[in-house]
């Protein structure tokens, strides 16, 4: 979708829509299967024991011949339409001049507990979603896409992409519990967003924390990205949106203005009020630039504590992986690959939650790089081992 072309230019990719489904964003533990994800096809099953590549899954039937599974699933915790048993809740987009957005809920043996699509008009490019135990909320982003330049040979997909800082973001609540109530369309400003950190209702009110961003970068014919020219574009910042379904009106908070991306939370509190978030962040406080350290932040107090790998180190995403029988929010770890620039190699390292300050409780050092990933998993349930997988 954001890779090159064939080579042999506009004429050996005329008419080419074929899409390699990459299965690069996520993976996860569900169901007894480990799945590696791609918001635009199937999941790729692979072993669990080996990570030998079994090939595409349909779920045990719930996906039929070209339906998709996004790759930002959620666990809810407790599903208050499931007895208090959790579920997995994930989506599927088929853009164009409306999309239809499907919703799936599974199990913890992976059978379809509710599915339902709804159609909103328009364009949707999107990447993430949130969910709290009655609703999911969807952000359209102000997105256009042109698909001529694609089907002539002359783009990638991903290049046909516009921002429209003109059109406002619109937000799609949709009801988990089908046939309660209508879906209902919010707007706010223009902007764009790729990740929520979570989403909670509370005072009457739907509130979602989100990497917010003022604008979607093109995607530059011929561009090289590792000359990114950070300081051209605007920052990833924290912002809470507060959404009222009475009157539709939303409201909208800056969080924390330092350059950050890719949030953590309990896995407990997911879909409910919480208090601890854990994310990746630029050493600089304001400027825009690569993610070099993991901040905490304390939505109670404000406070925050910054655990930084520059000028050498590189972070992925933060991962907050619970401590057994743990009584306070942030007793647990939180684990991140950092690339090492010195050594050229990557390292797993576990922060103590409770207290980032006082550096890596562990270092795991790699023979070699991985290279740069978006997403992963922690599961409890191999062997009675923790396994972290990262797309």
């Amino acid at each position: 979708m954001f890779g090159t072309q064939k080579p042999g230019g506009w004429l050996a990719n005329l008419f080419d829509i074929q899409l390699k489904n990459i299965a690069n964003t996520n993976v996860i533990y569900w169901g007894g299967k480990l799945l590696a994800l791609w918001e635009a096809a199937k999941p790729y099953g692979l072993d669990p024991h080996t990570l030998e590549t079994l090939g595409e899954d349909n779920l045990d039937g719930i996906l039929a011949g070209g339906e998709s599974f996004a790759a930002h699933p959620w666990i809810d915790p407790s599903s208050k339409l499931d007895g208090g048993q959790p579920c997995l809740v994930n989506f599927a987009i088929q853009p164009g001049l409306s999309t239809k957005i499907t919703i799936y809920e599974l199990d913890p043996t992976g059978k379809l507990l509710r599915r339902q699509s709804y159609s909103v008009p328009g364009f949707a490019f999107i990447h993430d979603f949130a969910i709290t135990p009655n609703y999911c909320i969807f952000f359209q982003n102000p997105v256009s896409y042109n698909p001529f330049p694609f089907l002539l040979g002359y783009r990638g997909a991903g290049e046909c992409l516009a921002y429209q800082p003109e059109q406002p973001t619109r937000i799609i609540v949709i009801p988990r519990k089908q046939n309660t109530e209508e879906v209902k369309i919010l707007e706010t400003q223009s902007g764009f967003i790729f990740h929520h950190a979570n989403a909670f209702e509370e005072d009457g009110k739907i509130y979602v924390d989100s990497i917010c961003y003022e604008s979607l970068p093109a995607v530059d014919v011929g561009s090289d990205f590792r000359k990114v020219d950070f300081n051209a574009n605007a920052p990833g910042q924290l912002w809470r949106f507060s959404l009222n379904l009475t009157d539709k009106t939303v409201g909208s908070k800056l969080l924390e203005e330092r350059c950050c991306e890719f949030p953590s939370i309990h896995p407990n509190h997911v879909g409910n009020p919480y208090r601890y978030l854990f994310i990746g962040a630029a050493d600089h406080p304001t400027r825009n630039a690569p993610l070099q350290g993991i901040l905490k932040i304390d939505m109670e107090t404000k406070t925050q504590q910054f655990w930084s790998a520059a000028p050498k180190g590189f972070v992925n995403e933060p991962m907050f992986v619970p401590r057994p029988n743990a009584e306070r929010e942030d007793d647990g770890w939180v684990l991140t690959l950092v690339y090492d620039a010195s050594h050229h190699r990557s390292d797993l390292v576990i922060l103590d939650g409770r207290d980032l300050t006082s550096g890596p409780v562990a270092r795991l050092h790699l023979k070699h790089h991985i290279p740069y990933g978006l997403h992963g998993s922690w599961s409890s349930e191999l062997l009675g081992l923790g396994l972290k997988v990262t797309g």
